[in-house]
């Protein structure tokens, strides 16, 4: 047990989430160049270099300069061993990071100082508020012309419905951004622009009024940064660790991610006082992460990361007790027992194989079409982690091949593709049509590069004017079956042969739902957490 304790007390397992463009990417790799974990940043948007960012490791997302996938890192820092999750801020990828935010035990989001809050965030943080997850803010790209940093925090307040304190404050911005003052810390760091390094320029304050400050920074600057922090104290009450861990006060950091400045003073505050690997509910207990029975669950499934070897790996964290590496642990939901001769971490597409794993860790498991997302393992308990969220499609397209010499390989491919969750597929049996759901365009797009650059399969999609998929299910299996004779054409399966009904319509979804009191619809395909929306 203690030593379990021991290895729970070093772990720290978070996700960088924000709106697309805010930074989160460069962030990601900056706090990889801290572990040491890379020796040299690279450029995400800059086509002319050709050394991408280390998270983004598909194809389509070098091209695009965007994250579509959630990017797992594991690294080592101050005797902390960090798992961090990168995930993807476009919206029509959204469900991706709601999944990831079942995997973690804190956040860090981040702000752009110029944009401010924008609508994707303010979802993303629902989500955080629901879960009671603690959450850190970044503000970002300081050295810009952004906004005013008080502003920032009542806009912040605002509209995520959060209490903000800050940790560390800017001196100036924009053109003549000057640095940060680390209230948690009593340090300044002055700055010092520098894409590929690490800022070095550290001066320990005890107190800002001492005449030493105005020899750091001018004395206009000196003066301000007195007058802000005499008003910060004045305003907000003294820092305390327990409201963030209760999900209910955000700390607040400034810095300029691209130029790896004021990221450290985060880190560093990071490790003191983010969560250990915190307890989970499943549908008959509470988990704790010092039970000695090991438990964990799948949050992601990603086909072809390595595309020469076309691997799938289902990745999955660790809620308590040991894992270990050809050990045989029981699949919850088909009852059987598997070992996993490779599981391994990573540092985002290069992995090594572990021997064990504690709470907190995530671990990529080779999968050869055993898993699920949502699936649990355990030592022999039957049990299912609970909240791992699924979203009825919004968008529905018709597959089409475009190459009859590739129906293997299309076949192969769109049943991996949605099994990552990305989409939803569902099967007319008359003719075996394929159409594929999803909640956003951009998706579409992602399957189609994928299926062609990694399954050699080409397609197009031709969209259908579906309004919801609905599960349907009843006892009167005679309703059932007249349901599905009269409604033919609308009737399709999913990948797991269950019923689903594609409304053309809310008007006619109601009237269906009116005219067949027997049959149950589901608009999700969990059943026991669903509800009729």
């Amino acid at each position: 047990m203690a030593l379990i304790q021991e290895e729970i007390k070093k772990r720290r397992t978070f996700a960088i989430i924000s709106h697309p463009d805010a930074g989160k990417t460069t962030l990601t790799e900056k706090f990889l160049l801290f572990g040491g974990a890379i020796q040299t940043a690279g450029a995400v948007k800059n086509n002319k270099i050709t050394k991408t960012a280390a998270s983004d490791f598909m194809e389509i997302e070098r091209q695009r300069g965007i994250s579509v996938a959630t990017s797992v890192m594991a690294f080592h820092y101050k005797e902390r061993l960090i798992n961090l999750l990168d995930t993807p801020g476009h919206r029509d990828f959204a469900e991706d990071t709601y999944r990831t935010l079942t995997a973690v035990d804190s956040v860090i989001l981040v702000i752009d100082c110029v944009k401010g809050v924008e609508a994707q965030t303010e979802r993303l943080m629902e989500v955080c508020r629901m879960r009671k997850t603690p959450v850190i803010i970044f503000v970002n790209k300081m050295d810009l012309e952004g906004q005013d940093a008080f502003d920032l925090l009542d806009e912040l307040e605002e509209k995520l419905g959060i209490q903000v304190r800050p940790l560390s404050w800017p001196i100036s911005g924009g053109q003549s951004f000057k640095g940060v003052y680390s209230l948690y810390e009593k340090q300044l760091r002055l700055f010092n622009p520098d894409k590929t390094k690490i800022s070095k320029d550290v001066v320990s304050v005890e107190d800002i009024h001492s005449p030493e400050l105005d020899e750091w920074v001018t004395d206009e600057h000196a003066q301000q940064l007195r007058e802000d922090v005499e008003l910060i104290e004045g305003v907000y009450e003294d820092w305390d660790a327990q409201p963030y861990l209760d999900g209910d006060l955000a700390p607040v950091f400034f810095g300029s991610a691209v130029n790896n400045f004021g990221i450290q003073e985060m880190l560093d505050t990071f490790i003191d006082i983010a969560p250990d690997p915190r307890p989970r509910e499943t549908d008959v207990r509470q988990v704790d992460p010092e039970e000695s029975a090991f438990t964990g669950f799948i949050f992601k499934i990603h086909a072809n990361i390595d595309p020469r070897h076309r691997d799938r790996i289902a990745f999955m964290r660790v809620c308590s007790g040991t894992f270990r590496r050809n050990t045989f642990f029981n699949h919850t939901r088909l009852n059987k027992k598997l070992k996993f001769a490779n599981p391994a971490t990573f540092l985002a597409q290069d992995k090594s194989v572990v021997d064990e794993a504690w709470p907190g860790d995530v671990v990529g498991l080779y999968d050869t079409g055993s898993f699920k997302i949502g699936d649990t393992l355990t030592e022999g308990e039957s049990m299912q982690f609970r909240g791992i969220p699924s979203f009825s499609p919004e968008i529905f397209k018709e597959l089409v091949n475009k190459d009859p010499m590739k129906s293997k390989q299309l076949e192969k491919g769109i049943q991996q593709l949605t099994d990552e969750g990305v989409a939803q597929l569902f099967i007319r049996e008359l003719g075996n049509r394929k159409i594929v759901g999803t909640v956003g365009e951009l998706q579409f797009e992602v399957i189609q590069y994928r299926l062609e650059h990694e399954y050699g399969a080409k397609c197009e999609f031709q969209p259908k004017a579906y309004f919801k998929a609905c599960w349907i299910v009843s006892e009167n299996e005679e309703k059932l079956e007249e349901f599905k004779r009269i409604k033919g054409t609308e009737m399709v399966v999913d990948k797991d042969k269950n019923d689903v009904y594609l409304a053309p319509s809310k008007f006619l979804l109601d009237m269906e739902i009116g005219n067949y009191p027997e049959l149950e619809f589901h608009f999700t395909s969990e059943f026991k957490t669903a509800q009729a929306s």
